[in-house]
């Protein structure tokens, strides 16, 4: 006789459910296999945190040290700055780069015909894949003494100097860049999120005389609000990791105060330093990890209690 659970309904078998769903399980093998391979793996070396790692003596032989990585690190003449750098770019990223792709997927649901929407999703789609350091080739070109938009900044009373040497500008170039090169790749997901809604929902809402704009307001972002919440929970738990390679393209002497963030100066203790810093590295890596998987449970938390959306 068949286990039943307590609401009464009969339980089935681990084995026969995955004998019966073996195709999915199948696939989804490679997929566990690359992150038991190259992102849980690569954790057992987060040891070397608590170490005066040296890669001749290993894992093992390494002395132990305890906190002193995080202590040096947070007591350092520039924790406070590379701090506030970090957050700066990464929150303002978050206010203005969020909203956008779901605007833009708004808009592009508002599109009639054929050519002239994929026409334009394509030309979106484009910047996605263009190298970073072909963006940053770009944004230096565009906005140097003499670029196309220097010269427009001209026109309004700007002085013509180039714009990466003015500490001011660097984040509104850097903000609205990673907005032109991800706001058509990032609308991909509440596009597909629209294609849920049912149609009969804007039938009603016509019945009833609700013009464009309260369909959208009504239905429309009711419809695709869940998958708002899950991305803005997911968003939160990289507020703290701002990517070293665009910011070391684009940064100046002159703007290095303004730019340096945390990822920046981990890189140049490891790569350009004589003596490269392994431990106080991973150290600095395992506190931004913590940091943005607190943002996340309690980012989750929030909105289970308001929205009763989450990711567990």
């Amino acid at each position: 006789m068949a286990k039943k659970s307590a609401n009464g309904i009969p339980t089935v078998p681990l084995s026969k459910r995955i004998s019966k769903n073996r195709e999915l399980y199948i696939l989804m093998l490679p997929v566990v296999i690359y992150f038991l391979l190259f992102h849980y793996k690569p954790m057992l070396g987060l040891i070397i945190a608590f170490q005066d790692f040296k890669p001749r003596l290993g894992y093992f032989d390494s002395p132990w040290v305890g906190l002193t990585h995080f202590i040096n690190f947070f007591t350092g003449p520039y924790f406070g700055s590379r701090l506030w750098n970090t957050l700066k770019i990464s929150l303002s990223t978050l206010v203005i780069g969020f909203p956008a792709p779901i605007l833009f997927a708004l808009l592009m649901n508002e599109l009639r015909g054929k050519w002239f929407p994929r026409a334009v999703q394509t030309v979106t789609y484009l910047p996605h894949f263009i190298s970073m350091v072909v963006v940053c080739a770009m944004i230096k070109e565009f906005t140097e003494a003499g670029g196309f938009i220097n010269s427009i900044a001209k026109i309004f009373g700007y002085d013509g100097r180039s714009m990466l040497n003015v500490s001011e500008l660097f984040l509104p170039i850097y903000v609205i860049s990673n907005v032109w090169q991800g706001i058509g790749w990032g609308s991909i997901v509440y596009l597909a999120a629209l294609t849920s809604i049912d149609m009969q929902l804007y039938e009603a809402a016509r019945i009833d005389g609700a013009g464009r704009w309260k369909q959208t307001l009504h239905v429309t972002i009711p419809g695709i609000l869940p998958t708002i919440v899950t991305m803005f929970i997911m968003r939160c738990g990289q507020i703290m990791s701002v990517g070293h390679e665009k910011i070391i393209l684009l940064m100046t002497p002159s703007t290095q105060e303004a730019a340096d963030v945390i990822s920046t100066f981990v890189y140049r203790m490891v790569f350009a330093n004589p003596n490269p810093q392994y431990s106080f590295s991973a150290a600095v890596g395992l506190f931004n990890s913590v940091v943005n998987f607190a943002l996340v449970i309690i980012a989750n938390t929030v909105s289970k209690k308001l929205s009763n959306t989450s990711l567990w």
